[in-house]
């Protein structure tokens, strides 16, 4: 009796999972797969960490915030397939776009620290950092020591931080910035998502905003790591872009909106204009979530990806594309599009890897060349499509960004950096080892396995 009552919860799960995921049916297999080799455990895992946030308990942030007024659909210059891209960002929600900026690119956090903390140290009214991950170690107590010099001089300083990728950090460093002064929030604390089934949803971003007229972007977090100190991964690769214009206006909106989530205030400072560099450069900031109707930078990946005419190149640390991703780069290579990923070839998540490896055999079947990083850990992430569209943010090629977390991504119609971004990546192509088809093939049995369970896996990362 028992036996029978057990099959008939499990076979109800299995339907409720197959109705739900009908969508993303990898997703659907793989809590399967789960809950027949672990059916207590799967059933307890797909009810706290696969609640639907859209169609269950989504945040209603629209019209919260009034629009900041930087969408502009005939000003500047775009070649045809520019302008399909900039026709597509304009029907995303929050997405906007701005001409007069000036970017710098930093390829090593450590470059992109020093000068972040110089421009903190010249603030004059407000400070507005979000992260994913903020340690209590040497960079985050000199990041901690910048902003009590600055509150003490009267500068209003806000941070959110979010509650499972700064889970380890103790209480007491936020304490300290809280009792100067700072207001301090937690995205989705643990225990509140644990219980609220929201757990798998994580505030990925990386965002440092400094006066209305600078900003940060870039996969760095804040923690010694991203300084090369972890012994495993060795030397840290990421890249990290400094914004000053007309832009910064849309990382505000993004970080009030967030703001609002965190402080259930419904009314906040509206984001003010901000001087006009010289530079004209074009610049998307596209921000992506489970909050928001479709995964805009899903849409615009894949948009870029099927546009483009000379080359794809990509640097990820996660690489586990949606099926429309994998489609379009191995129609792109079939067409004689330069194809080159770059991943990890040390991983801080072994099935991760695992799972990334799993696609590689069929990419380069069908042309694309990949490299994996030798010199250390290859944290960046980096989209460079011909010679004017390149992007940079918080979001990596996988499941995870494009469908569960809360990224931002800047986009660039620029030539200058997206040369300079090229310029880096073939300096990271260099510092790899590429993955030949002709000897990939004949890999261990055991990869194959590991490939296989991380390839099941993968949907659920």
């Amino acid at each position: 009796m028992w036996l029978t009552i057990a099959l008939i919860i499990v076979l109800f799960q299995i339907i409720t999972i197959v109705c739900s995921e009908f969508r993303r049916p990898a997703k659907g297999f793989a809590w399967v797969a789960l809950l027949i080799t672990f059916p207590i455990v799967g059933i307890v895992m797909y009810y706290f960490l696969a609640r639907d946030y859209r169609r269950h308990a989504k945040v209603r942030r629209a019209g919260l915030l009034p629009h900041v007024g930087l969408r502009t659909a005939g000003d500047g210059v775009f070649d045809e397939k520019s302008t399909k891209i900039h026709r597509l960002l304009q029907t995303m929600p929050d997405v906007t776009v701005s001409h007069h900026n000036a970017i710098a690119r930093f390829a090593s956090p450590h470059e992109a620290y020093e000068r972040m903390l110089a421009d903190i140290a010249h603030a004059q009214d407000d400070v507005h950092m979000l992260y994913y991950t903020w340690n209590d170690d040497m960079i985050g107590k000199r990041m901690q020591h910048a902003l009590l010099r600055k509150l003490r001089d009267g500068v209003r300083v806000r941070i959110v931080y979010d509650g499972i990728g700064s889970y380890a950090t103790d209480a007491s460093f936020w304490q300290t910035l809280r009792d100067a002064g700072a207001q301090v929030y937690c995205f989705l604390p643990a225990w509140l998502a644990f219980f609220k089934k929201r757990i798998n949803y994580r505030n990925h971003r990386k965002l440092t905003i400094i006066d209305d007229a600078i900003g940060y972007v870039g996969g760095a977090n804040i923690g010694d790591e991203y300084l090369g100190h972890d012994r495993k991964l060795g030397y840290w690769r990421d890249t990290v872009v400094r914004l000053h214009g007309e832009c910064v206006l849309g990382l505000q909106q993004c970080f009030w909106r967030d703001w609002q989530f965190v402080t259930k205030h419904a009314h906040v400072r509206v984001p003010q204009s901000t001087a006009q560099p010289p530079s004209r450069a074009t610049v998307y900031v596209v921000p992506s979530g489970p909050d928001r109707d479709g995964d805009a930078i899903l849409e615009l990946y894949f948009a870029s990806f099927v546009g483009a005419r000379t080359r794809i190149w990509l640097t990820t640390p996660y690489f586990i594309p949606d099926p429309s991703l994998k489609m379009a780069l191995t129609a792109a290579a079939l067409a004689g599009i330069d194809v080159r990923v770059i991943i990890p070839g040390v991983e801080d998540t072994r099935i991760s890897l695992w799972a990334s490896l799993s696609f590689i055999e069929e990419l380069l079947q069908h042309g694309v060349r990949i490299f994996r990083y030798a010199k250390g850990f290859m944290h960046a992430k980096i989209v460079i499509v011909d010679d004017e569209f390149s992007s940079v943010g918080s979001a990596n090629i996988d499941l995870r960004s494009l469908y569960s977390n809360f990224e931002l991504n800047t986009v660039f119609f620029d030539r200058a950096i997206t040369a300079q971004l090229a310029a880096d990546f073939a300096q990271d192509q260099q510092d790899s080892v590429e993955v030949l088809y002709e000897q990939y093939v004949h890999r261990s049995t055991r990869q194959r396995m590991q490939e296989a369970i991380g390839r099941v896996i993968a949907p659920l990362l």
